[in-house]
């Protein structure tokens, strides 16, 4: 190659991995490469060629990959590379021929680098080593940097004490009526793990606080009589500011006075309160203290503030840097518990907590839930299996159900977890069943086959015991192995399914978009790893309902290498994080969950997100192909 010209060293230090390599290495590759120019529809590498013979980066133009997926459309088989991206990696690594045909798709330009001066660099650059090994999860670490600092940055912004007094109230104020007996209010602290009580007059005007701190030195000391009314013990000297005040004026009011509560007043009616420890706690949501309160919670109002307090964990933890797999499992995890509360609550208020009713019972998650896969933009897939006592009918006992059902359904809803518009609830009697109706709906499905059928499998086949008898839910996993794994007609029928659904990769554009100019990251891009996982695990009797988890668990079965696998779940991951990081977003410009979508414009993506998420759709296409090998599809 002649003498190097800035402009070369400025390109490739502007894309992976090359802007992570030391300047020497770079221009030592310059110096060994060549640039070669291939006319539109030119064939630049070929499965024919035999062992590849060099390494190309791209300068101008781009590049269309033809993947050997036996019997899919023409449209389907073609990837696209764009300027900056190199290949072909896997095969230069493995001194093999190419598995595709890589095609000029108009006049292309690339540098060249003969493949034992692609050797020496390997050995020369750890970065550039890394990256060829780790193609995937090495982009998805560049990319893991960005959105860390985005969100150390919000996120700091969030915990400041710049934050207005509104956005640090955690729940409605408890209070009470001046007349209220010592007694009462003390029994209403401790019921509502609360740690100060507010008296109000019926205008909601605050006019005192007991605290705690109060409790020591003015009650148990000195031992006073608790049928008094609490005005007469309480602090009146009160301080309240505005909503819209900030936390630093509520901190230097309380430094002043020493004092560590201040009533959030609003046209001097009491709104909330906001404490010592709400301030210098930098808002950062406690798991432990979530967890506590949703198993203590007594009413509707802390369990919405627990599911407030969830979403708030979320962005929180991804400020920190929480691997997206973790993160969506802790959110399934407290999902879990606010349910199971819901549950145990509204079967004490019907009476029937403890009964055989209740104790023959296992309440189902379906779907994400059921994977440990939730996001922030969740509904509800849930189900019932029960236990049919001695002298009674599976129609009576379902028929006790429903009502309870139903009412845990709505409160759910009332706490962000939308009803399911198709009515995949526990409350739908079709989805309340014992254990026998249950085998006997799945036989069904197994043996039928019909659309219907498939689109059910792919819900109900992820439950796990949320709640109650898990022995129903074990017994019923247990049986769905081994009935599932014997039906070759049936997996054949889901792999046909799940591949209608292609990773949408274009061929003049890097992405097939639709009418809004938007992906489905849910429906195009997570969904195409959920199917494939689902139906390696019923091939092979894995029980693991999620999806990672049933990808390295059907591996070894499969004779799956375990870089293939490893790549898979990286792609998956990295999509799951741009839809986490797209639900936060919206999010916080106030979008009611219910209203939060999949659907995101890659044209609005950095220059590497766009490129891993070509990488993430790829990935998704080598595990469909995987899947049609599989089933001679």
């Amino acid at each position: 190659m002649s003498a190097i010209h800035p402009s070369q060293l400025v390109f490739f230090t502007a894309h992976a991995p090359f802007d992570h390599m030391e300047t020497a290495h770079i221009l030592w590759m310059l110096e060994h490469m060549r640039l070669a120019y291939y006319a539109e529809g030119e064939v630049i590498v070929s499965p024919a060629q035999g062992a590849v013979d060099r390494f190309l980066v791209i300068k101008q133009g781009m590049v269309h990959g033809e993947q050997n997926v036996a019997h899919a459309s023409e449209a389907d088989t073609w990837l696209e590379l764009a300027e900056g991206e190199c290949f072909p990696l896997g095969a230069l690594l493995a001194n093999r021929p190419v598995a595709s045909i890589y095609r000029a798709g108009s006049d292309t330009f690339c540098y060249e680098l003969s493949a034992a001066d692609f050797r020496q660099l390997n050995n020369m650059s750890a970065a550039f080593r890394d990256f060829c090994t780790r193609r995937i999860a090495n982009l998805l670490e560049h990319s893991k940097q960005v959105i860390q600092a985005q969100y150390s940055h919000s996120s700091a912004e969030q915990q400041s004490l710049t934050s207005p007094l509104s956005a640090l109230i955690r729940r409605p104020p408890i209070t009470c009526a001046p007349e209220t007996s010592v007694q009462r209010a003390l029994q209403t602290m401790r019921e509502q793990h609360i740690g100060s009580m507010i008296a109000v007059d019926e205008a909601g005007r605050p006019l005192g606080i007991l605290t705690l701190h109060d409790v020591l030195d003015r009650i148990a000391i000195p031992q006073i009589d608790l049928d008094q009314p609490v005005i007469n013990l309480m602090s009146t000297r009160i301080y309240g500011l505005p909503p819209q005040a900030l936390a630093h004026e509520a901190a230097l009011l309380m430094a002043k006075h020493v004092f560590r509560h201040v009533l959030v007043v609003e046209n001097e009616r009491l709104v909330g309160l906001v404490s010592e420890k709400d301030l210098f706690a930098l808002q950062r949501v406690g798991l432990r203290r979530i967890g506590g309160t949703i198993r203590h919670a007594e009413t509707l109002e802390v369990l919405q503030q627990a599911a407030a307090d969830i979403r708030s964990m979320a962005h929180n933890m991804m400020a920190q840097g929480i691997a997206p797999e973790q993160l969506t499992q802790f959110i399934s995890t407290f999902n879990d518990l606010l349910t199971e509360r819901v549950v145990e609550l509204e079967f004490k208020a019907c009476g029937l907590l403890g009964s055989a009713l209740h104790d023959g019972l296992c309440w189902l998650a379906l779907g994400s839930e059921g994977r440990f896969e939730q996001t922030l933009n969740t509904d509800q897939d849930n189900a019932i299996i029960f236990s049919v006592p001695e002298g009674r009918t599976a129609d009576e006992v379902r028929a006790q159900l429903l009502p309870v059902a139903r009412r845990i359904n709505e409160t759910l809803a009332q706490c962000g977890f939308p009803l399911c518009r198709g009515e995949i609830m526990a409350s739908n009697p079709k989805w309340c069943l014992s254990l026998e109706e249950w085998k006997r709906t799945f036989s069904d499905w197994i043996s039928g086959g019909s659309p219907e059928a498939l689109l059910n499998a792919s819900i109900f086949f992820d439950f796990r015991a949320l709640y109650g008898l898990q022995a129903q839910a074990d017994d019923l996993r247990q049986w769905l192995a081994r009935v599932a794994s014997d039906n070759s007609r049936f997996l054949h029928l889901m792999a046909e399914n799940a591949l209608r659904n292609r990773p949408p990769l274009g061929l003049v554009r890097d992405f097939v978009v639709n009418e809004g100019n938007t992906l489905d990251l849910k429906l195009n891009g997570i969904t195409p790893f959920v199917d494939a996982a689902r139906i390696f695990a019923l091939a092979t009797g894995v029980t693991h309902t999620n999806t990672i988890q049933r990808l390295r668990a059907s591996a070894e079965r499969l004779k799956l290498h375990p870089s293939e696998i490893d790549a898979w779940i990286d792609a998956l991951l990295f999509i799951q994080v741009l839809r986490l990081r797209h639900h936060d977003e919206v999010s916080a410009l106030g979008v009611n969950d219910e209203a939060l979508d999949n659907l995101i414009d890659p044209e609005r993506l950095n220059e590497l997100d766009r490129r891993i998420l070509k990488e993430a759709f790829r990935q998704a296409r080598k595990l469909q192909a995987r899947l049609a090998l599989e089933y001679h599809l």
